[in-house]
């Protein structure tokens, strides 16, 4: 079995050297440098197995079971040095075998009914507020910040993610505004605070639903939570946010979802969806991060979401990428969760709480070396619902931070 490992990581080019410890207490020296600054030890015989046949399920199991330790270097640093290497090689042979299985049934991974969307949400979203407290900025923004200028907080970050989506949305007073996936509520009292529109916030978390619900009475702002599936909606609003939901919908139901965007948005309506994406074709979801973190969730392409808005009669009024912004956003996340990292063993158990380092610092990685990115999606009913040059989005985050700057 070492041999089958040993020649899986000898094609990649990975940097650093990393030493991989074998559970009969041999270990194999890969990669390239001087001296390995990172050392890996696999505990039992089934886990070489496992690792050798699907690694990118295997690895995260194991690191979540303490059956492989990284006993040099941080998890992060040899996820890092992996991801970098994988994304220089490719898939091939097996690995792209069964990147192609994955990627043939995923619809059946993401049949998102309404009842299974709400399973799936609580999944994830229903783990205790105070848990997500641990990591997350004060307003609980849990998606990409905007890194809008170097050495700004996450806070700071978050702050300038919800100014541009605000400005992107050209919002006015009086407008009825739905943010569909309203997680805690933050994005919805910003938007009621700063812009003078009512907001009505959806989500499928009942215990994000509660504090967003405790938020909203607390601020005696114009802001509504529900729990509710968007399918499920029938009254018009002038603007629709959607911001880290896109992700749970599935590719089954991509028209369906643009379609209800048509149905509910006013004649001069705008819609800002604001999604992680790959810039590569179409794929599969992780076979970890389906099984253990998002059950449901894809990463869509831009091409699979493009044709969806096309067929549904909206047009397309502005995209955006955003490039290393989720990773930088991760890292902040990271750092807070090692920090606090005993709150959460007390709140849970290590075992959760190695599952949850490897989730963050996988994705950190990815979003850092690999193929993912954020995607924000401006829509219209018709070309001329908005300015005819961006300028005004500047603005308006100018004017938004101003106001934000102004003493109380």
């Amino acid at each position: 079995m070492h041999s089958l490992i040993a020649r899986m990581l000898s094609r990649l080019a990975i940097e650093p050297r990393i030493d991989v410890v074998f559970p009969d207490g041999t270990f194999q020296s890969l990669g390239h440098g001087e001296a390995p600054r990172l050392r890996m030890r696999i505990l039992d015989a089934p886990t070489e197995l496992k690792l050798a046949l699907n690694p990118e399920l295997a690895l995260g199991e194991a690191v979540m079971d303490g059956r492989v330790v990284v006993e040099q270097g941080s998890l992060y640093d040899l996820l890092d040095a992996l991801v970098t290497a994988m994304h220089k090689a490719r898939p091939k042979g097996w690995g792209k075998t069964l990147e192609g299985l994955r990627t043939a049934i995923r619809r059946f991974h993401q049949h998102n009914t309404p009842a299974l969307a709400r399973r799936n949400v609580s999944h994830h979203y229903d783990l205790k507020s105070d848990f997500f407290r641990l990591f997350l900025d004060e307003d609980m923004q849990y998606s990409c910040a905007y890194f809008a200028e170097p050495d700004i907080t996450l806070a700071e970050a978050q702050l300038a993610k919800k100014r541009h989506i605000m400005g992107k949305l050209d919002l006015q007073p009086g407008q009825r505004v739905l943010d569909i996936g309203c997680g805690w509520g933050g994005m919805a009292l910003s938007i009621a605070g700063e812009t003078g529109a009512s907001v009505t916030g959806i989500t499928l978390s009942e215990e994000q639903l509660a504090v967003a619900r405790q938020r909203g009475a607390d601020s005696d702002l114009p802001v509504e939570f529900r729990l509710q599936d968007y399918r499920q909606l029938a009254e018009p609003f002038d603007r629709i946010v959607s911001v880290g939901m896109f992700e749970h919908v599935g590719v089954g139901y991509y028209r369906e979802y643009f379609g209800k965007i048509r149905e509910l948005l006013s004649d001069d309506g705008v819609a800002l969806i604001h999604t992680i994406g790959r810039s590569t074709p179409p794929g599969a979801t992780n076979p970890f991060i389906a099984k253990y973190i998002f059950p449901g969730g894809y990463i869509p392409a831009m091409s699979e979401v493009a044709a969806a808005i096309e067929l549904e009669g909206l047009v397309i009024t502005d995209v955006e990428v955003l490039r290393i912004h989720y990773a930088e956003t991760l890292k902040a996340w990271r750092e807070n969760f090692l920090a606090r990292r005993d709150e959460a063993i007390a709140m849970y158990d290590e075992r959760f709480a190695r599952m949850w380092e490897f989730y963050l610092a996988a994705c950190e990685a990815s979003f850092r070396h690999d193929d993912l990115v954020v995607f924000q999606f401006q829509l219209a009913k018709k070309l001329d619902g908005l300015p005819i040059t961006r300028d005004y989005i500047g603005k308006r985050e100018r004017t938004l931070r101003h106001k934000q700057a102004e003493p109380a």
